[in-house]
């Protein structure tokens, strides 16, 4: 595999040629040109532990070196149960509840899931920024992505980018699908020039979603969602264009009296560890709320 897991703050690679210089070698392993230039700015590119120009040409079985360090953190840390699904020196992987804003904005300046992280990585000794791979509205709830470092944040939106992780919902929608499986492969954008609701347009861009039902209800469906592409609002707007909108949805439906948001939950993600290049899986049980709901429309 010629990647040798060191320590936290050193990522290491063997050359097993010897006809590319260091940057070939290291665009070759998928580092991009920002994440290069910016570690080569700051000589934290080694080559058998010394900071060497980036058109040395490698030889086999020469020693690369990516350092990572300490660093800090301005985001206010606040006290706040976090529910941790995986922790390691590269990933930092959470079930995000319901009803909470990922990141400190104008209108939330505390009590986001940021302050939560800032407090943790603090309490722990972990001095690294807080770097979100993926995302999720404030009322989708489920797994959200955390790289500790800028490599593994590359690495792991490079995977997201390229559509090559498997990412799979659980929503509860109104109505009872006829059909025990479905594909929809509409493009989606703007409903308008000003409006934050999307919609599938002519002009939109590609989008394909995948449904499978899980269990009928009375009026109700909870079903099983694979997006393979990662457009905004896809499942709320690829689900409400075929009749079923997701329950709870005040954006693209009508509020609920029974949850007090989207029943929109991401369950499950299949990706490539940043590091080992190994298959890892993570999944998040249904939150509280949406139980409750299944149990009432049941």
């Amino acid at each position: 595999m010629n990647l040798f897991v060191e320590n936290e703050d050193v990522i290491v690679f063997k050359s097993s040629t010897d006809d590319l210089n260091l940057e070939e070698f290291l665009s070759a392993k998928d580092i991009s040109g920002r994440l290069f230039r910016r570690l080569y700015k700051d000589k934290k590119l080694y080559v058998n532990g010394k900071f060497q120009r980036k058109n040395i040409i490698l030889s086999k079985d020469d020693i690369i070196s990516l350092y990572m360090g300490d660093e800090e953190e301005d985001i206010i840390p606040e006290a706040m149960d976090l529910d941790i699904v995986y922790e390691d020196f590269s990933l930092f992987i959470l079930n995000k509840g319901p009803n909470i804003v990922v990141h400190p904005t104008k209108s939330h300046q505390s009590n986001t899931l940021s302050n939560g992280i800032s407090y943790y990585f603090l309490k722990n000794g972990i001095k690294k920024k807080i770097r979100f791979v993926n995302r999720l509205d404030m009322d989708t709830s489920g797994l959200l992505v955390v790289a500790k470092n800028s490599f593994a944040h590359q690495q792991m939106a490079l995977q997201f980018e390229n559509n090559t992780v498997e990412k799979k919902y659980l929503a509860v929608v109104k109505g009872v699908m006829e059909d025990d499986y479905g594909t929809i492969d509409l493009p989606i954008g703007r409903e308008g020039e000003k409006s934050i609701r999307k919609a599938v347009t002519e002009d939109g861009q590609n989008a394909l979603t995948t449904y499978k039902v899980v269990e009928r209800f009375r009026e109700a469906t909870l079903v099983e969602v694979q997006i393979y592409t990662g457009r905004s609002h896809q499942i709320r707007v690829h689900l409400n264009h075929i009749g079923h909108p997701i329950i709870g949805d005040v954006l693209y439906d009508e509020p609920s009296s029974y949850i007090r948001r989207q029943a929109l939950h991401s369950y499950y993600l299949k990706v490539l560890h940043p590091r080992t290049k190994e298959i890892m899986e993570f999944k998040a049980e249904l939150p509280e709320d949406m139980m409750n709901l299944i149990n009432l429309m049941k």
